[in-house]
Formats: structure tokens, sequence, C-alpha cells
């Protein structure tokens, strides 16, 4: 028996996945070359925004017509957990519709998707999820409906996965990773980042909250040697950030990004923002610009807000308009490109450690994984290895280096 597994949305969909293809290994299931040979094809669905829900629908009509003869379709993630007995209504095609920990395989018992294990890693990085859920209550995002409350893992879960991954890198991922540990009786992530660094070279941490990015922990990622920073921002607006249930302003987030490069000068930062949020004004709109530009991010971000069913800005008043939200997401786009552009030229000349992702791809602490550019390096340099480069151009979010 074979499977296929298609992933779609985010870093925590990939890592699910994973664990899932290694709970199908676990019960006799090989891993197929192609949907259309494959007995079992399961589409892990996303359901953050509606974009990413009608890809997901996408995706499964177009599974469905691609599978062979007598092969299975199950639907899982978080399209099936959010619309489950709409979906299978919908979509006849497909033969299970399973939410988180439900089987898959038509069957089994139920299973922990956050604790199962995962087969070794076949890059040389890995995301791994510490916490599931979220207990934040931010105005656009309905997650915490069918994700749930935070439930962090065991310190000694977690490690024991990494140990058993094979991987130089570690991304660690959650809904709020900074949050990490509070409902096992107090905030753990100033542990967990040292003990993960000591079993991988290169430890990552993306989705920080800023209100819980203390000195604390800016100075505990500085020390892995990776001091990247992805906060999650949203707006700088303070009136516009209160409407979205959300914690600062613009100067507060100016104030955490100049301790950050005090503390780690090397540091590398990324956000992502909300553009049209209900009741976003063009006076919020100009403090975003004015943010982004004295704020000089290296990586940024811009998404339009998606009117989420049962979350608090879906009956918001004040909703604005696709044109204005259009002429504002480039606009965003308009100041960030230039200065990623001049953040990435000014490492002309800088050397940098690289880990090498593919043939001619490599990464330093300044890019993340699938979000960021990357380090362009000479094709037989050994995927998996180390290498310490000088960077000799720039072009856009991309480099190219060579090795020292």
């Amino acid at each position: 028996m074979r499977y296929w597994v298609e992933t779609l949305g985010c870093a925590k969909n990939q890592v699910d996945s994973e664990k899932l293809a290694g709970r199908l290994q676990a019960e006799g299931y090989e891993p197929a070359t192609a949907p259309s040979s494959a007995d079992l094809v399961v589409v892990n669905t996303c359901a953050f925004v509606e974009a990413a829900r009608q890809e997901s629908v996408d995706a499964i009509l177009e599974l469905a017509g691609a599978r062979r003869a007598g092969a299975r379709l199950a639907v899982t993630g978080c399209l099936a957990e959010r619309y489950g007995r709409e979906l299978a209504d919908a979509l006849p095609e497909v033969d299970v519709v399973a939410g988180f920990g439900q089987p898959v395989t038509l069957r089994g018992s139920s299973f922990d998707l956050l604790n199962l294990p995962r087969p070794p890693a076949t890059a040389p990085w890995a995301y791994v999820k510490v916490a599931e859920g979220c207990d934040r209550r931010c105005g656009f995002c309905a997650i915490p409906s069918f994700r749930g409350r935070q439930r962090s893992r065991p310190a000694e879960a977690i490690l024991d996965e990494i140990e058993r991954l094979g991987v130089q890198e570690v991304v660690l991922v959650a809904q709020d990773l900074a949050s990490y540990g509070r409902d096992l009786g107090g905030k753990a992530l100033e542990r967990l980042v040292p003990a993960v660094a000591e079993r991988v070279r290169r430890v990552r941490l993306l989705y920080l909250y800023p209100s819980e990015l203390s000195d604390g922990l800016i100075d505990v990622i500085g020390r892995t040697g990776c001091p990247y920073f992805d906060l999650s921002l949203q707006h700088a607006s303070r009136p516009h950030l209160r409407r979205m249930r959300r914690w600062g302003a613009g100067d507060r987030f100016l104030e955490r990004i100049a301790a950050i490069r005090e503390r780690c000068p090397d540091a590398a930062l990324r956000s992502s923002f909300i553009v049209g949020y209900p009741g976003e004004t063009e006076e919020d709109h100009d403090q975003l610009l004015a943010f982004l530009e004295e704020a000089e991010l290296d990586w940024a971000g811009f998404f339009p807000f998606s009117k989420e069913e049962g979350t608090l800005a879906a009956e918001l008043p004040g909703q604005v308009p696709g044109e204005i939200v259009a002429e504002r997401l480039a606009e965003c786009s308009e100041v960030q490109d230039p200065i990623t552009a001049r953040r990435r030229l000014s490492l002309v000349g800088t050397t940098a450690t690289v880990l090498v992702d593919a043939p001619g791809v490599a990464r330093s602490h300044r890019e993340a994984p699938e979000i960021d550019g990357v380090v362009h390096v000479p094709a037989d340099l050994a995927v998996g290895g180390w290498q310490r480069v000088k960077v000799t151009s720039a072009c856009g979010p991309d480099v190219e280096a060579e090795p020292v």
C-alpha cells in the first residue's frame, strides 16, 4: 500500500504532514512517487483565510481527478477541522474528512497528532512544532476556534524528536511561540532554546509575539549564533492595533527593535502586516508606512484582511473597500522592497557561515527557509554541509557568494 500527502498552508501544517506520514508508515504504508500511484491520497488543508481555503478546495478536486481507480482520498487539517460536515457534504469525491488526530486510513483509532513520532528529515533542516493552539483572541484570527487553547509539548519530547530528525538546523514553530510552556506552569522558551542549541548547530524561532520578547529571550536567541527575530507585529498604529485586539504600537516596536540591534548587532528581523482590517484609516496606514521606513526590517510580508466567520472582525463596521486595500498593499511594498534590497546589498563584501540546503542554494542566519531570500553558492558544495562564504553581489532578496 502506498500513500501521498499533499500539504498546504504554514510550517505547522508541514510538521503535521510529516507526523502523519510517520503514522502511515507505521501502519505499513510506503510513500508513493506521485499521487497517481498512491492507494491513499491525503490532503492536509489550510483554512486560515479565504484564499487558503479556496486553494485547499482546488487541490482536493485536482487530486480527486488525478488519483488512480480505487484509490482513497482523505482530507485533514484546518479545513477538515473547521468545516468537517459541510466539507463532506459539498465534496462527494472525498472518502474521509478527518479533523486533527482522527484516523485518515479508514481504520485504526484516534491519535494525538502533536506528539506523534515522525520519520528522519530529508533536508538539512526541519520545522519542529513545540505547541498547538493559542490563548490569544486577536480580532482577525479564527485559529483558536478550531486549534483550541495552547497546549505545549514537554521539553523532553521536543528534544527527543530533534535528536531523531538528524538535521543541522531546527526551526521552532507554534501559533504563539514566545508563550511556550505557560500552560505547563511557566514560560519555558528561554530554557528550551539553549537545550535545542546543544543538539543542533542552528536553532531559529518563528512567530514571536512582541510583548513576550524580553531582554532575556533576546539574549538567549543571540547566544545561539542565529540572531533572527520574526516578530508578529501586524500593524503600527496604536488605536488600530487595539481594534485588532493586539498589544503594542509603532513607537514601542521601534524600541524593541533598537534593543534587539543593540544586543545583537548582526540581527536579522522579519515581520508581517495585515492591510485593510476594518476601521483602518488613511492615518493608520500612513503610520504603518512611516514605521516601515524607520524600522528598516530585513524582511516583511503584507497580507489583505480576510473576513473570517466567527471572529470579532467579521462583524465590525468600517470594512475597507477592496480597491483601497490593493492600493495600500502596493504602497507598503513600494516602501519595503527597496529597504530589503538595500539591506541585502549592504552584505556585499561581508562573510557568513551558510548551511547548504540544495545544490547551489544555501542560507545564513539571515534567511529563514521557504520565506526569505537565499544565498546562491557554487553547485559543487556538499548539501547539508556548512561553508564560510563571502558575499560577492546582491539582486533583490538574494545574494551570490563564494567560499572563503
